[in-house]
């Protein structure tokens, strides 16, 4: 004997767009898994991955065009493979959209599959009809922050640093006034454990804040070089952007943002020497230059990832590699001085700019990938204030070593 789920939500945009939500990999990570890889053909392949360890491997076996979307779902330790049929009904109000997901077993092995199953599709539901309408992925806007940017951590530099551990998120800055700096994490510490999670990577960092919220005060297991410390963090909410209107809009928002940052670069380089912008405060640590040349570097991938995304053929990788430094060194050697390097980052800038201002107006009106797009970039100002203090604080070095 075998038994169904059945779940239903209205969703106020139209069928085809939901459907595409169902055939297209980029839209799939953006309301309901984290790494998906899809052959929107009968017969082809259907994967879905969480950063939490569960993962569904399926073949689609029925799709009608803008109606119809059935695929097989084989989930991480499931007795057995199950069958997801998604229906699509056009409303005056938008979509009506009916999901069965059918040929579950009964028993003892499926009442924690079972439970899942309904925990994952109602709050997924729930996200996608979120993500279609305001482009917001309730994943990423609910969840509490640390108020952290950081830094590459492996084997060689916890020697250097003083850590008798090799796993764990380096911390490179903290921002003011946010969890991690008032419980008085800073620099170079490296956190290995979050609410009682072990800590080892980004994706295992992601995992330890799933159902937390802003407010919410969470035990913090740290290294501050061969030193363990425990402290309580109070979790602090995410401050989300003002999404302009239109893609024109959007790119005067960028410019604006990439004027303030640059005026504040140049107040500070004007008076840094060739010498000063060269110097490494540690061997493990960037000099002025590297650090032009990572937002450089940063700049073309921005470029890449509004293409791909606006195409809706988004890059995925495991997990994040680190900073190259060979492919740091070739930047800085490639321009030389810290004039051609601050002048490259201006020019690599301003095409940013540009490619968004001609893309196609219609780019807005895919809610969820314009979202996702005007949001990351207009985040990279954060960013870009963590590595200015971290010049100011190579500077700072090399004059005090004169």
């Amino acid at each position: 004997m075998s038994s169904y789920l059945k779940f239903e939500q209205n969703i106020k945009t139209s069928p085809a767009n939901v459907y595409h939500a169902f055939t297209n990999a980029t839209l799939l990570r953006q309301w309901i898994c984290d790494i998906a890889t899809v052959e929107p053909k009968v017969g082809g392949r259907i994967y879905l991955a969480w950063n939490a360890g569960y993962y569904t491997a399926g073949e689609y076996s029925a799709l009608e065009n803008n109606q119809r979307v059935a695929f097989t779902w084989f989930g991480k330790n499931d007795p057995q493979r199950t069958q997801v049929e998604v229906s699509l009904h056009p409303t005056e109000m938008g979509t009506h959209l009916e999901l069965t997901h059918s040929k579950i077993g009964e028993g003892n092995e499926w009442e924690a599959v079972v439970e899942e199953y309904k925990r994952g599709w109602k709050n997924s539901l729930k996200n996608l009809a979120y993500v279609m309408e305001t482009g917001q992925d309730l994943r990423l806007v609910m969840r509490p922050m640390l108020g952290i940017t950081i830094n590459d951590f492996n084997e060689i530099i916890a020697q250097q640093i003083g850590v008798p551990v090799s796993k764990g998120i380096r911390i490179d800055d903290v921002t003011e006034g946010i969890g991690a700096q008032v419980a008085g994490l800073q620099h170079d510490d490296v956190i290995v454990a979050l609410n009682g999670q072990t800590v080892e990577d980004w994706v295992s960092l992601n995992n330890a804040l799933l159902g937390l919220q802003a407010g919410d005060v969470i035990p913090v297991v740290f290294y501050r070089g061969s030193e363990k410390k425990n402290v309580e963090m109070e979790l602090s909410k995410r401050a989300l952007p003002e999404i302009p209107e239109s893609i024109i809009e959007l790119s005067q928002a960028l410019e604006k943002q990439n004027h303030k940052v640059a005026k504040q670069f140049d107040e500070f380089l004007d008076n840094v020497t060739e010498e000063e912008a060269s110097f490494k405060p540690a061997p493990d640590e960037w000099s002025v230059k590297d650090i032009f040349a990572h937002l450089i570097q940063g700049e073309r991938f921005y470029q890449f990832y509004i293409t791909e995304l606006v195409a809706d053929q988004e890059r995925w990788s495991d997990d994040w590699g680190g900073n190259m430094q060979a492919f740091i060194d070739a930047t800085v050697e490639s321009y030389g001085t810290l004039q051609n390097l601050r002048q490259e980052l201006k020019r690599a800038r301003k095409e940013t700019v540009l490619l968004i201002a001609k893309l196609p107006p219609e780019t807005v009106e895919h809610k969820s990938s314009y979202w996702r797009l005007a949001y990351n970039v207009l985040e990279m100002a954060h960013h870009d204030m963590a590595h200015l203090q971290q010049m100011r604080t190579a500077v700072q070095v090399s004059r005090a070593k004169g």
